[in-house]
């Protein structure tokens, strides 16, 4: 640990003098990253593959198999994420009130688990709208602690570097499941329900691996009132944080859903069967840019480094609109996730930055309420414009908004308001 603290970079929070292995450049800093970052790093991979081992495969399943309607196919998408939303803003609050971030990341991964037999033996619709709402209640629990849980572990030099590395190694999930789900249906004559229970195998995994490689580090306690150590940890969050909380939900409105992307692929010309190609190359750009932008942002500011990335989504969005061949479309959507890359872990270590231990988990938590709501909202505005003007319309849009959110940004870092105050301790809501 140094012995004294460097000056803080503006846009970031105080932090401690760049260590040897951060100096060493990005292999340094992963060689020398703490057990526990690279454990939640491959807890989240291999839930990511089991999920979307399923996940790729569900609609399809939902209609053909179990004769389901598109409309209840959204419906449980819809319903899923917007139920995780709101469990993320309880389960932070919750870990800071236990002081046990750990406790809550295995209810959030085992329940997780739990619920991936009940796609495989689903007799109707409503047993997968089960399943799925409850999947998402367990992504609901556990994404704040988890979060908190890595911005705790890690040193505070190299804190972007830990989050990009979790992120990378959960987006290697990301497009593993669907490549290994269409590789399962070729192997299996396409026998859904014999995939579904293979998917069960990388959830334990994942459960096991948070349980035997990850510990909650030393902290302070809450109080005796949930209800009272709620408030008052939102209101101890301070002005640099709700100034974030407005930029990410302006970036995140010009960030719509996936699904837009492979509605452009398939407009474009891409057959059917190469469909989970769109989240493969998306995941791969995401993958291989998220734990060199997240090392970036802690050797340089990270609003510049979130600037590169909103850059490169004004790109993706202009090649996607115009572009009319597979080539194109597939060119766009590699930018999309280098975009996401550049962005997603970065917003994770600001949160970091500028909220303290003591309420950091309800900082995760509202963060991720409020941007999954305005993801939502995102998703149905990019749905009406494509209904009603056209994909071209769509990702213009997202153009438009992104470059909109990149100038307020830009304003709002140079008149300070982003730069986050050092910080007190949070008083604890029953006195000392």
């Amino acid at each position: 640990m140094p012995s004294a603290a460097a000056k803080p970079a503006q846009g970031r929070a105080p932090r401690e003098v760049v260590s040897a292995p951060a100096r060493d450049g990005a292999a340094g800093a992963l060689r020398h990253m703490p057990r526990g970052v690279w454990a939640l790093g491959f807890v989240s991979l291999f839930m990511d593959v089991s999920s979307e081992m399923i996940h790729a495969l569900l609609p399809v399943f939902l209609v053909s198999v179990l004769g389901a309607s598109v409309t209840l196919v959204g419906l449980i998408e819809g319903v899923g994420e917007a139920v995780a939303s709101m469990t993320k803003i309880f389960s932070g609050a919750l870990s800071d009130k236990l002081g046990k971030r750990k406790l809550l990341a295995v209810a959030g991964y085992g329940l997780a688990a739990v619920t991936k037999p009940l796609f495989a033996v689903a007799p109707t619709a409503g047993w997968v709208f089960a399943a799925r709402v409850t999947d998402r209640v367990g992504k609901g629990i556990r994404g704040a602690p988890r979060d908190a849980l890595v911005a705790e572990i890690a040193p505070p030099a190299v804190r972007g570097a830990a989050f990009g590395l979790r992120q990378a190694l959960d987006t290697v999930g990301a497009f593993a499941g669907p490549l290994l789900a269409i590789l399962l249906m070729t192997a299996t004559a396409g026998a859904f329900r014999t995939v579904f229970w293979i998917a069960v195998i990388p959830a334990v995994v994942s459960v096991t691996l948070l349980i035997v490689f990850v510990r909650d580090p030393p902290r302070t306690r809450g109080g005796s009132s949930a209800a009272y150590a709620f408030r008052a940890a939102v209101a101890s969050l301070g002005a640099p944080y709700w100034w974030l909380i407005g930029v990410a939900s302006l970036f995140t409105l010009a960030r719509f859903s996936e699904a837009f992307l492979v509605l452009k692929a398939s407009d474009a010309g891409l057959a059917a069967a190469w469909v989970p190609l769109v989240l493969v190359v998306m995941n791969v750009a995401y993958s291989a840019s998220a734990y060199p932008a997240g090392f970036m942002s802690d050797r340089f500011d990270r609003w510049a480094v979130l600037g590169v990335g909103a850059a490169l989504l004004i790109a993706g969005d202009v090649v996607l609109a115009l572009g009319e061949s597979v080539g194109v479309a597939l060119a766009g959507i590699a930018l999309w996730g280098l975009h996401m890359g550049f962005t997603q872990g970065l917003f994770a270590a600001l949160v970091a930055d500028v909220s303290g231990e003591p309420t950091r988990g309800t900082a995760f938590g509202v963060f991720n309420f409020v941007t999954g709501l305005v993801l939502l909202a995102a998703s149905v505005l990019a749905g009406w414009l494509w209904d009603h003007y056209g994909a071209q319309a769509t990702f213009m849009a997202g153009a438009l908004l992104t470059a909109a959110a990149l100038i307020a940004t830009a304003v709002l870092h140079a008149t300070g308001r982003l730069k986050p105050r050092a910080r007190e301790p949070a008083p604890r809501p029953d006195g000392p």
